[in-house]
Protein backbone atom coordinates (compact mmCIF):
# COMPACT_ATOMS: atom_id res chain seq x y z
CA UNK A 1 0.00 0.00 0.00
CA UNK A 2 1.69 3.32 -0.94
CA UNK A 3 0.17 6.55 0.26
CA UNK A 4 0.02 9.75 -2.46
CA UNK A 5 0.36 13.37 -1.84
CA UNK A 6 -1.25 16.57 -3.87
CA UNK A 7 0.91 18.60 -5.31
CA UNK A 8 0.69 20.59 -2.34
CA UNK A 9 2.53 18.21 -0.42
CA UNK A 10 -1.59 17.45 1.56
CA UNK A 11 -1.54 13.68 2.70
CA UNK A 12 -4.06 11.75 0.89
CA UNK A 13 -6.10 8.98 1.18
CA UNK A 14 -4.02 5.60 0.99
CA UNK A 15 -5.08 3.35 -1.97
CA UNK A 16 -4.03 0.32 -2.74
CA UNK A 17 -0.79 -0.77 -4.21
CA UNK A 18 -2.58 -2.36 -7.13
CA UNK A 19 -4.69 0.70 -7.97
CA UNK A 20 -1.20 2.32 -9.54
CA UNK A 21 -0.36 -0.86 -11.71
CA UNK A 22 -0.48 -1.14 -15.79
CA UNK A 23 -2.97 -4.02 -15.05
CA UNK A 24 -5.62 -1.54 -12.96
CA UNK A 25 -8.51 -0.56 -15.26
CA UNK A 26 -10.40 1.82 -12.65
CA UNK A 27 -10.43 4.83 -11.00
CA UNK A 28 -9.47 6.46 -7.53
CA UNK A 29 -11.98 7.96 -5.47
CA UNK A 30 -9.87 10.74 -3.71
CA UNK A 31 -13.50 11.37 -1.48
CA UNK A 32 -14.82 14.00 0.49
CA UNK A 33 -11.76 14.97 1.85
CA UNK A 34 -7.99 14.36 1.58
CA UNK A 35 -7.75 13.80 6.00
CA UNK A 36 -7.85 10.54 6.60
CA UNK A 37 -8.53 10.78 10.11
CA UNK A 38 -12.19 11.75 9.20
CA UNK A 39 -12.68 8.65 6.96
CA UNK A 40 -14.60 6.89 10.33
CA UNK A 41 -17.17 10.30 10.87
CA UNK A 42 -17.91 10.28 7.48
CA UNK A 43 -18.14 6.67 7.66
CA UNK A 44 -21.17 6.78 10.37
CA UNK A 45 -22.63 10.15 8.83
CA UNK A 46 -23.10 7.98 5.59
CA UNK A 47 -24.27 4.86 6.74
CA UNK A 48 -26.73 6.71 9.29
CA UNK A 49 -28.16 8.60 6.60
CA UNK A 50 -28.41 5.83 3.75
CA UNK A 51 -30.83 3.87 6.85
CA UNK A 52 -33.18 6.87 6.95
CA UNK A 53 -33.32 7.44 3.35
CA UNK A 54 -34.05 3.78 2.63
CA UNK A 55 -36.51 3.71 5.62
CA UNK A 56 -38.22 7.21 4.87
CA UNK A 57 -38.71 6.73 0.73
CA UNK A 58 -39.80 3.03 1.20
CA UNK A 59 -42.47 4.63 4.14
CA UNK A 60 -43.99 7.07 1.77
CA UNK A 61 -44.37 4.66 -1.54
CA UNK A 62 -45.39 2.73 0.55
CA UNK A 63 -48.35 4.15 2.56
CA UNK A 64 -49.02 5.91 -0.75
CA UNK A 65 -50.01 2.57 -2.49
CA UNK A 66 -51.58 1.26 0.90
CA UNK A 67 -53.94 4.10 1.50
CA UNK A 68 -56.56 4.73 -0.65
CA UNK A 69 -57.31 8.31 -0.07
CA UNK A 70 -53.94 8.87 -1.19
CA UNK A 71 -54.50 7.48 -4.63
CA UNK A 72 -54.14 10.84 -6.13
CA UNK A 73 -51.91 12.37 -8.77
CA UNK A 74 -49.94 14.12 -5.96
CA UNK A 75 -48.79 10.95 -4.05
CA UNK A 76 -48.31 8.95 -7.59
CA UNK A 77 -45.68 12.09 -8.29
CA UNK A 78 -44.79 12.03 -4.46
CA UNK A 79 -43.81 8.14 -4.95
CA UNK A 80 -41.81 8.74 -8.27
CA UNK A 81 -39.58 11.56 -6.60
CA UNK A 82 -39.01 8.99 -3.56
CA UNK A 83 -38.04 5.76 -6.29
CA UNK A 84 -35.88 8.19 -7.99
CA UNK A 85 -33.91 9.21 -4.30
CA UNK A 86 -33.85 5.94 -3.34
CA UNK A 87 -32.14 5.06 -6.57
CA UNK A 88 -29.75 7.82 -6.85
CA UNK A 89 -28.62 7.30 -3.38
CA UNK A 90 -28.39 3.18 -3.67
CA UNK A 91 -25.95 4.30 -7.21
CA UNK A 92 -23.08 6.40 -4.87
CA UNK A 93 -23.36 5.65 -0.82
CA UNK A 94 -22.66 1.79 -1.28
CA UNK A 95 -19.67 2.33 -3.14
CA UNK A 96 -18.82 5.58 -0.57
CA UNK A 97 -19.25 3.49 2.27
CA UNK A 98 -16.69 0.68 0.71
CA UNK A 99 -14.14 2.97 0.13
CA UNK A 100 -14.51 4.59 3.24
CA UNK A 101 -14.38 1.44 5.40
CA UNK A 102 -10.50 0.60 4.35
CA UNK A 103 -7.68 1.26 2.53
CA UNK A 104 -9.09 0.77 -0.85
CA UNK A 105 -10.38 4.03 -2.30
CA UNK A 106 -11.05 2.29 -6.07
CA UNK A 107 -13.75 1.40 -8.23
CA UNK A 108 -13.52 -0.73 -11.35
CA UNK A 109 -14.23 0.86 -14.71
CA UNK A 110 -17.60 -1.31 -15.19
CA UNK A 111 -18.81 0.21 -11.87
CA UNK A 112 -17.40 3.84 -12.72
CA UNK A 113 -19.86 3.71 -15.76
CA UNK A 114 -22.58 2.43 -14.39
CA UNK A 115 -22.65 4.38 -11.53
CA UNK A 116 -21.83 7.87 -14.43
CA UNK A 117 -24.93 6.11 -16.70
CA UNK A 118 -27.52 5.88 -13.12
CA UNK A 119 -26.50 9.52 -11.71
CA UNK A 120 -26.84 11.05 -14.82
CA UNK A 121 -30.44 9.13 -15.33
CA UNK A 122 -31.39 10.08 -11.86
CA UNK A 123 -30.24 13.37 -11.41
CA UNK A 124 -32.20 14.81 -14.53
CA UNK A 125 -34.74 12.37 -13.99
CA UNK A 126 -35.52 14.32 -10.24
CA UNK A 127 -35.22 17.65 -11.77
CA UNK A 128 -37.93 16.69 -13.88
CA UNK A 129 -40.31 15.39 -11.54
CA UNK A 130 -39.84 18.72 -9.52
CA UNK A 131 -41.05 20.21 -12.77
CA UNK A 132 -44.36 17.55 -13.23
CA UNK A 133 -45.02 18.01 -9.36
CA UNK A 134 -45.24 22.18 -10.07
CA UNK A 135 -47.61 21.53 -13.13
CA UNK A 136 -49.99 19.12 -11.03
CA UNK A 137 -50.08 21.95 -8.16
CA UNK A 138 -50.75 24.77 -10.64
CA UNK A 139 -53.59 22.97 -12.10
CA UNK A 140 -54.77 21.73 -8.85
CA UNK A 141 -55.08 25.22 -7.21
CA UNK A 142 -55.63 27.19 -10.71
CA UNK A 143 -57.93 25.42 -12.11
CA UNK A 144 -59.59 23.09 -9.98
CA UNK A 145 -62.45 22.44 -11.49
CA UNK A 146 -60.40 20.20 -14.64
CA UNK A 147 -58.19 18.79 -11.79
CA UNK A 148 -58.92 15.10 -12.37
CA UNK A 149 -60.15 15.72 -15.55
CA UNK A 150 -56.68 17.09 -17.13
CA UNK A 151 -54.89 14.77 -14.62
CA UNK A 152 -56.20 11.63 -15.09
CA UNK A 153 -53.82 8.35 -14.75
CA UNK A 154 -53.20 8.10 -18.33
CA UNK A 155 -51.76 11.95 -18.18
CA UNK A 156 -50.20 11.25 -14.70
CA UNK A 157 -48.66 8.54 -16.35
CA UNK A 158 -47.53 9.73 -19.51
CA UNK A 159 -45.73 12.95 -17.44
CA UNK A 160 -43.99 11.19 -15.07
CA UNK A 161 -42.55 8.82 -18.23
CA UNK A 162 -41.61 11.91 -19.65
CA UNK A 163 -39.68 12.64 -16.89
CA UNK A 164 -37.56 8.84 -16.49
CA UNK A 165 -37.25 8.99 -20.22
CA UNK A 166 -35.93 12.68 -20.27
CA UNK A 167 -33.50 11.77 -17.67
CA UNK A 168 -32.12 8.67 -19.47
CA UNK A 169 -31.62 10.91 -22.76
CA UNK A 170 -29.58 13.51 -20.64
CA UNK A 171 -27.68 9.74 -19.24
CA UNK A 172 -26.62 8.73 -22.80
CA UNK A 173 -25.82 12.37 -23.75
CA UNK A 174 -23.43 13.21 -21.27
CA UNK A 175 -22.06 9.37 -20.60
CA UNK A 176 -21.03 8.67 -24.37
CA UNK A 177 -18.99 12.22 -24.57
CA UNK A 178 -17.54 11.99 -21.79
CA UNK A 179 -16.50 8.33 -21.80
CA UNK A 180 -14.91 9.05 -25.05
CA UNK A 181 -12.19 11.36 -23.39
CA UNK A 182 -8.54 9.97 -23.07
CA UNK A 183 -7.52 9.18 -19.66
CA UNK A 184 -3.92 8.55 -20.20
CA UNK A 185 -2.94 6.53 -17.30
CA UNK A 186 -4.57 9.53 -14.85
CA UNK A 187 -7.31 6.87 -12.55
CA UNK A 188 -7.59 9.90 -9.63
CA UNK A 189 -10.96 11.21 -9.37
CA UNK A 190 -11.22 14.05 -7.10
CA UNK A 191 -14.84 13.20 -5.85
CA UNK A 192 -16.50 10.66 -3.97
CA UNK A 193 -17.70 9.26 -7.11
CA UNK A 194 -17.65 9.33 -11.14
CA UNK A 195 -19.48 12.29 -12.17
CA UNK A 196 -19.05 14.22 -15.38
CA UNK A 197 -17.24 17.69 -13.90
CA UNK A 198 -14.19 15.45 -12.17
CA UNK A 199 -14.05 12.66 -14.89
CA UNK A 200 -13.59 16.06 -17.49
CA UNK A 201 -11.22 17.32 -14.93
CA UNK A 202 -8.71 13.89 -14.59
CA UNK A 203 -8.97 13.71 -18.64
CA UNK A 204 -5.95 14.68 -20.77
CA UNK A 205 -6.41 16.31 -24.18
CA UNK A 206 -9.12 19.08 -25.13
CA UNK A 207 -12.11 19.00 -23.44
CA UNK A 208 -13.82 21.98 -24.35
CA UNK A 209 -16.84 20.38 -25.91
CA UNK A 210 -17.45 17.66 -23.04
CA UNK A 211 -17.73 21.05 -21.17
CA UNK A 212 -19.98 23.13 -23.47
CA UNK A 213 -22.23 19.86 -23.48
CA UNK A 214 -21.99 19.85 -19.91
CA UNK A 215 -22.98 23.39 -19.66
CA UNK A 216 -25.87 23.43 -22.15
CA UNK A 217 -27.42 19.94 -20.18
CA UNK A 218 -26.97 21.40 -16.92
CA UNK A 219 -28.60 24.75 -17.87
CA UNK A 220 -31.42 22.72 -19.41
CA UNK A 221 -32.13 20.55 -17.08
CA UNK A 222 -31.64 22.78 -14.44
CA UNK A 223 -32.21 26.59 -15.21
CA UNK A 224 -35.02 26.18 -17.49
CA UNK A 225 -37.44 23.83 -15.09
CA UNK A 226 -36.65 26.60 -11.99
CA UNK A 227 -37.86 29.23 -14.24
CA UNK A 228 -41.21 27.28 -15.14
CA UNK A 229 -41.98 26.19 -11.97
CA UNK A 230 -41.22 29.77 -10.38
CA UNK A 231 -43.89 31.13 -12.83
CA UNK A 232 -46.22 28.39 -12.06
CA UNK A 233 -46.32 29.21 -8.67
CA UNK A 234 -46.44 32.67 -9.41
CA UNK A 235 -50.03 32.08 -10.92
CA UNK A 236 -50.70 29.62 -7.81
CA UNK A 237 -50.02 32.64 -5.24
CA UNK A 238 -52.33 34.71 -7.12
CA UNK A 239 -55.00 31.94 -6.96
CA UNK A 240 -54.51 31.01 -3.86
CA UNK A 241 -54.36 34.84 -2.20
CA UNK A 242 -58.42 34.87 -4.39
CA UNK A 243 -59.40 32.13 -2.01
CA UNK A 244 -61.74 33.49 0.31
CA UNK A 245 -61.94 31.28 3.55
CA UNK A 246 -58.51 31.53 5.71
CA UNK A 247 -58.21 27.73 6.03
CA UNK A 248 -58.24 27.21 2.69
CA UNK A 249 -55.54 29.59 1.71
CA UNK A 250 -53.52 27.80 4.57
CA UNK A 251 -54.15 24.61 3.32
CA UNK A 252 -52.94 25.38 -0.11
CA UNK A 253 -49.50 27.32 0.99
CA UNK A 254 -48.98 24.28 2.77
CA UNK A 255 -49.49 22.06 0.34
CA UNK A 256 -47.17 24.06 -1.93
CA UNK A 257 -44.88 24.91 0.33
CA UNK A 258 -43.34 21.58 0.57
CA UNK A 259 -42.95 21.27 -2.59
CA UNK A 260 -41.32 25.09 -3.13
CA UNK A 261 -38.91 23.88 -0.29
CA UNK A 262 -37.85 20.40 -1.92
CA UNK A 263 -37.10 22.70 -5.35
CA UNK A 264 -34.96 25.45 -3.79
CA UNK A 265 -32.92 22.67 -2.03
CA UNK A 266 -32.12 20.55 -5.07
CA UNK A 267 -32.04 23.43 -7.64
CA UNK A 268 -30.22 25.63 -5.46
CA UNK A 269 -27.46 23.02 -4.67
CA UNK A 270 -27.61 21.54 -8.34
CA UNK A 271 -26.55 25.49 -9.83
CA UNK A 272 -24.44 25.88 -7.49
CA UNK A 273 -22.46 22.76 -8.28
CA UNK A 274 -22.73 22.68 -12.42
CA UNK A 275 -23.64 26.02 -13.48
CA UNK A 276 -21.33 28.57 -11.08
CA UNK A 277 -17.95 29.04 -12.78
CA UNK A 278 -15.21 26.54 -10.65
CA UNK A 279 -13.35 29.31 -9.83
CA UNK A 280 -15.66 30.65 -7.09
CA UNK A 281 -16.11 27.99 -5.08
CA UNK A 282 -12.91 24.96 -4.07
CA UNK A 283 -13.56 22.06 -5.28
CA UNK A 284 -14.50 20.42 -1.59
CA UNK A 285 -17.32 23.40 -1.69
CA UNK A 286 -18.67 21.57 -5.47
CA UNK A 287 -18.19 17.91 -3.75
CA UNK A 288 -20.15 19.13 -0.78
CA UNK A 289 -22.79 20.45 -3.13
CA UNK A 290 -22.93 17.47 -5.28
CA UNK A 291 -23.49 15.65 -1.57
CA UNK A 292 -26.11 17.95 -0.67
CA UNK A 293 -28.78 17.21 -3.64
CA UNK A 294 -27.63 14.29 -4.43
CA UNK A 295 -27.84 12.74 -0.81
CA UNK A 296 -28.99 15.22 1.53
CA UNK A 297 -32.22 16.24 -0.33
CA UNK A 298 -32.86 12.56 -0.72
CA UNK A 299 -32.91 12.14 3.25
CA UNK A 300 -34.60 15.54 4.14
CA UNK A 301 -37.87 14.83 1.30
CA UNK A 302 -39.51 12.63 3.16
CA UNK A 303 -39.46 14.88 6.56
CA UNK A 304 -40.99 18.08 4.62
CA UNK A 305 -43.80 15.77 3.19
CA UNK A 306 -44.71 13.87 6.54
CA UNK A 307 -43.94 17.16 8.83
CA UNK A 308 -46.09 19.47 6.55
CA UNK A 309 -48.59 16.50 5.28
CA UNK A 310 -51.71 15.97 7.77
CA UNK A 311 -52.87 13.29 5.31
CA UNK A 312 -49.30 11.33 4.99
CA UNK A 313 -49.19 11.37 9.20
CA UNK A 314 -53.10 10.09 8.87
CA UNK A 315 -52.29 7.30 6.91
CA UNK A 316 -49.16 6.48 8.54
CA UNK A 317 -50.80 6.53 12.02
CA UNK A 318 -53.67 4.23 10.45
CA UNK A 319 -51.47 1.30 8.23
CA UNK A 320 -49.38 1.51 11.67
CA UNK A 321 -52.20 0.73 13.63
CA UNK A 322 -53.59 -1.88 11.17
CA UNK A 323 -50.33 -3.58 11.67
CA UNK A 324 -50.86 -3.66 15.09
CA UNK A 325 -53.72 -5.28 15.69
CA UNK A 326 -52.82 -7.89 12.96
CA UNK A 327 -49.64 -8.62 14.97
Amino acid sequence: MVTFFSSSGDRRWPVMEGAKNSSFKGFILIGLSDHPHLEMIFFVLMLFSYMFILVGNLTIILISRLDVRLHTPMYFFLSNLASVDLAITTSIVPQMLFNLSGADKTISYAGCVTQLYVFLWLGATEAMVLLVMAFDRYVAVCRPLHYMTIMNPRICCQLASTAWLAGLGNSLIQSTFTLQLPFCGHQEVNSFLCEVPSLIKSACGNTNLNEAVLNGICAFFTAVPLSIILISYGYIARAVLKIPSAEGRKKAFNTCGSHLTVVFLFYGSAIYAYLLPSKSSSQDQGKFMTLFYSVVTAMVNPLIYTLRNKEVKGALRKVLGKWRKEW
